[in-house]
């Protein structure tokens, strides 16, 4: 009984499951900005060419 109370692997993929929903959620965030800022570089450099 205590084994299984001591027991905490679940713990650590909850954990490392809670990390790779804030990285998402900070990529859903970021990306369109870094994408715009791409897209009017890029625009640019053609309207160049």
């Amino acid at each position: 009984m205590f084994k299984f109370l001591k027991d905490e692997s679940g713990a650590t993929a909850i954990e490392y499951g809670l990390i790779a929903a804030a990285t998402g959620l900070a990529l859903v965030v970021v990306l369109p900005s870094i994408s715009s800022g791409l897209n009017t570089t890029f625009t640019s450099i053609a309207g160049a060419m």
